[in-house]
C-alpha cells in the first residue's frame, strides 16, 4: 500500500531523513526533492518487498520504521536492514533484478522513490550519488569520524588547564644539597637524563635550581671550576608550585618568568618537577620522541615510563583520526623498540652475548598488530652450545620486566622464561614438525600462536630456519590445514538467526560484544590459514588477506571488504581498550553506547566475517 506524502508532512519527513546518511550530508533542497518524489508504503510482517522473480528493480526504499530481512541462496545467516537503510541499491543502480529476497520482519513503514527520480537526485547531489556507489565505505567513514570526535573530546578534557598538577604524571626529581660540587651535580643530571637539578634544604624544600640552559652563561663562559658549589651558580629563589595548583598556573608561571621547569611541592617538600615539555606533551608527542626516550632508558622504571607514554600517545593518535593499520603499526613498532631495549639491558646485566640467541615475538606481536591491551607471547631460539639454564633465567627476567612495564604475563605460559619456549633451532623445528604431523587440538592451538613468529632482538639468522620450515611444510599438510579450518570455523560472528547483533550480558547486565574473540580473531585465524595454505610469507593479517585474494581466486573487491571489516573492528577495539578500566574486559563494547551508524557498520563487518568463514569452509574444511 503506497500514498504520496502531503505538503503538510513534507517538512517533517525531510527533518526526519536528515538524521541518517546520506541525507545528513545533503543540501536541504535535495532532501526535500527526495521526499517530494517519494510515496509512503506499509508492509505487514512476512510480506515480501523485493525478490528475484519481480524483474528489474524500479524503486528505491528507505526504511522509516521496522526491520527487513534479506536472504540470498547459499548465504546462510540473513542480513537485517533497519531504520535509515536504503534498499535495494545495487539493483536499482544497475537496472537489474535483485539477487536476494527482502521480507518484512515486523511492521515496516518506508518511503519509496522511483528509479528515474533517484537518478535525477543523484545528478544534482554529489553526497547522494557518492553514498549510493560506496555506501559501505561512507558508513565506515562516518563511524570513524564519530570515534575521532569522541576521542578528541576526551583528550580535550584531559588537557584541561584547570586540572591540578597532581593529575599529571610525575617523575622522581633529581636533587642535591646546595653545597654539592658542580661536577657531581652535572654527573647526576647526565645519569638521570634530565635538563635540571634542584638544590633542596634539610627538610626537602627547593631553594635553588640549575638547568642545562644556565651552563653556558654561568659556567662555561665564566670558566667556573667544577669543584664550585652549586649554590654559587644556581638560580635562587626558586619558583615552585604545589600539587593543588593548576596546569594553567604552571603555564603562566613559566611564561611570566621565561623558564621551562617548575618544582612541585607537597607541604613544602619537593615531590616532582613539571616541565614545559610535560605541559605540552600531547601536542609535541611523536614516535620519534618516544623512541629517543626508549633509547635513553637504562633501567626498568625508565622503560615503564616510556610504556606509559606509548599508551598516552595511542589516545592522542586516535583523537587525531589515525587509521587502525597506522595505529597498530606505530604501537607495535614502539613496543618492539621497548622490548629490544629491555632485552639489551637484561642481557648485559646477566653477562650474556645476544649473538648466541634470538628473541622471538609470537601472536599479535609477531604479526605487528599489538594494541593497547596486549599480553606477552615470546620465546628464545638458542645457538648450538648455548647455556640453556642461563638463557632461561634471562628470559624470565625479561618477562617480569615487561610485566612491570604494563605488558601482562601470558596466562598460557608462552614466554621465553618457560622451558617450552626456550629451545635450540633443532628443538623448535622438532616442535613445529610434531604440531603439523599430529594435528591434535593442542597442536592446532600452538600453531595459531607460534607460527606467527618474528625475530625481534639478538641474532635474527637463528629464526630463519623456523620460518622456512613453516612455509615449506604447511601448504602440503592437508590434514593439518583441514583441522585448522574446522577449528577456525568454531568461532562465529555475533549475528543471530535473523541477522541482528547477538550480544551477551556482562557483570553489570549490559549487552556487550567481545570485539576480539567474536570479531578480529575470526579474520586473524582465516588470514593465517590462507597464508599457510598458499605458502604466503606475509605475517600481518591485512597483508595476508590482500595476498590471499589473488592466490585463492577471490575478486579484489571481496578481499578489500575483508580488510576494511578487519580494520574497522581493530579501530573499535583500540577505542574500547583505551576506555576500559579492567584489562579482562578491555575488548568488549557495549552495544548501547554505539550510535545507529556504528551498529550498522558493525553488522556489516560481521557479515563480511561470516562470508570469509564460508569461503574457508568451502575451500579448506571439506
Amino acid at each position: 500500500m503506497t500514498t504520496a506524502p502531503s505538503q503538510r508532512t513534507l517538512g517533517l519527513l525531510a527533518a526526519e531523513l536528515r538524521q541518517h546518511l546520506p541525507f545528513a550530508d545533503m543540501a536541504e533542497e535535495d532532501v526535500r526533492a527526495f521526499v517530494a518524489a517519494s510515496c509512503e508504503s506499509y508492509h505487514a510482517p512476512g510480506e515480501q518487498l523485493y525478490g528475484p522473480e519481480g524483474g528489474v528493480a524500479r524503486r528505491l526504499s528507505l526504511i522509516r520504521r521496522g526491520t527487513v530481512r534479506t536472504e540470498r541462496p547459499g548465504q546462510g545467516t540473513p542480513v537485517l536492514l533497519e531504520t535509515g537503510d536504503l534498499l535495494p541499491v545495487a539493483a536499482v543502480l544497475a537496472a537489474r533484478a535483485v539477487t536476494s529476497t527482502y521480507v518484512a520482519v515486523d511492521d515496516v513503514f518506508a518511503l519509496e522513490v522511483d528509479a528515474d527520480a533517484v537518478q535525477r537526485i543523484a545528478a544534482r547531489s554529489t553526497a547522494f550519488a557518492d553514498f549510493l556507489h560506496r555506501r559501505v565505505e561512507r558508513l565506515l567513514d562516518a563511524s570513524r569520524q564519530r570515534l575521532r570526535e569522541a576521542q578528541a573530546a576526551e583528550l580535550l578534557a584531559e588537557r584541561s588547564q584547570e586540572a591540578p598538577l597532581s593529575e599529571l604524571p610525575r617523575r622522581t626529581p633529581v636533587t642535591c644539597a646546595p653545597t654539592t660540587p658542580l661536577r657531581e651535580a652535572l654527573q647526576r643530571m647526565q645519569a638521570a637524563h634530565v635538563g635540571s637539578i634542584v638544590a633542596v634544604d634539610a627538610q626537602g624544600a627547593p631553594v635553588g635550581i640549575l638547568t642545562r640552559h644556565d651552563l653556558l652563561e654561568r659556567v662555561v663562559l665564566v670558566e667556573r671550576r667544577l669543584d664550585t658549589p652549586l649554590v654559587d651558580v644556581m638560580t635562587t629563589p626558586v619558583a615552585a608550585l604545589t600539587l593543588q595548583d593548576s596546569v594553567q598556573a604552571a603555564m603562566l608561571e613559566m611564561a611570566r618568568r621565561g623558564i621551562r621547569h617548575v618544582p612541585v611541592t607537597d607541604q613544602g617538600r619537593m615531590v616532582g618537577m613539571v616541565s614545559e615539555r610535560d605541559l605540552y606533551a600531547l601536542q609535541r608527542q611523536s614516535s620519534r620522541q618516544i623512541g629517543r626516550l626508549i633509547g635513553d632508558a637504562d633501567d626498568v622504571p625508565a622503560l615503564a615510563g616510556a610504556a606509559a607514554q606509548i599508551r598516552a600517545f595511542a589516545r592522542h593518535l586516535i583523537g587525531q583520526g589515525l587509521s587502525s593499520p597506522s595505529l597498530t603499526t606505530i604501537l607495535s613498532g614502539l613496543n618492539d623498540r621497548l622490548t629490544a631495549r629491555l632485552v639489551d639491558i637484561t642481557a648485559a646485566a646477566h653477562g650474556l652475548d645476544l649473538g648466541q640467541a634470538c628473541w622471538l615475538a609470537f601472536g599479535s606481536e609477531g604479526r605487528g598488530e599489538q594494541t593497547v591491551a596486549t599480553d606477552q607471547d615470546n620465546g628464545l631460539v638458542l645457538a648450538e652450545g648455548a647455556d640453556r639454564a642461563r638463557w632461561l633465567a634471562f628470559g624470565g627476567a625479561v618477562n617480569e620486566a615487561l610485566a612491570a612495564c604494563g605488558y601482562p604475563l601470558c596466562d598460557g605460559g608462552v614466554m621465553a622464561g618457560q622451558e617450552a619456549c626456550c629451545l635450540s633451532v633443532a628443538g623448535w623445528l622438532e616442535r613445529f614438525d610434531r604440531w603439523i604431523d599430529r594435528s591434535e587440538p593442542e597442536d592446532l592451538l600452538a600453531a595459531s600462536i607460534y607460527f606467527d613468529l618474528r625475530p625481534l632482538a639478538g641474532r635474527p639468522e637463528l629464526a630463519a630456519p623456523l620460518r622456512e620450515r613453516i612455509e615449506q611444510r604447511a601448504p602440503h599438510a592437508a590434514l593439518f590445514l583441514r583441522l585448522m579450518a574446522t577449528q577456525a570455523l568454531e568461532r562465529r560472528p555475533p549475528l543471530n538467526w535473523r541477522g541482528a547483533l547477538a550480544t551477551t550480558d556482562d557483570a553489570q547486565g549490559r549487552d556487550v560484544i567481545d570485539l576480539k574473540l567474536q570479531g578480529t580473531a575470526i579474520f586473524v585465524d582465516a588470514a593465517r590459514l590462507l597464508a599457510l595454505a598458499h605458502g604466503l610469507p606475509a605475517l600481518g593479517t591485512r597483508e595476508r588477506l590482500l595476498a590471499a585474494g589473488p592466490a585463492a581466486g577471490v575478486p579484489e573487491r571481496e578481499s578489500a571488504a575483508w580488510v576494511s571489516a578487519f580494520d574497522h573492528l581493530q579501530l573499535l577495539r583500540l577505542r574500547a581498550q583505551l576506555a576500559a578500566n579492567d584489562p579482562k574486559t578491555a575488548n568488549r563494547v557495549e552495544i548501547g553506547s554505539l550510535g545507529a551508524i556504528d551498529r550498522r557498520v558493525l553488522r556489516e563487518a560481521f557479515r563480511v566475517a561470516r562470508e570469509l568463514q564460508q569461503k574457508i569452509g568451502f575451500d579448506l574444511a571439506r
